[in-house]
């Protein structure tokens, strides 16, 4: 390898719309919300490409990288 070296590094054009689904997707996973969830893998279909798949899984892990907020505990008064 010389000094300068002329690999170029830049990551694969991203579909943000299949990036956008799965975080979509993801927030309706942590929400219970069925009918979003059947909504989009509809909206997905089964014909896409492995990048648009490896796409829409990237923006799921981006959600679900952050973890959900703790909830206190409910007291009930008596």
């Amino acid at each position: 390898m010389g000094l300068f070296s002329r690999k170029n590094n830049n990551p694969e054009p991203r579909n943000e719309r299949m990036t956008e689904l799965g975080r979509d997707y993801a927030i309706a996973r942590r929400h219970r919300d069925t009918k979003a969830m059947n909504r989009i893998m509809r909206e997905i279909g089964t014909d896409k490409d492995v990048t648009d798949l490896s796409d829409f899984r990237s923006g799921q892990e981006s959600y679900d990288s952050i973890p959900p907020i703790p909830r206190g505990r409910k007291r009930r008064s008596q």
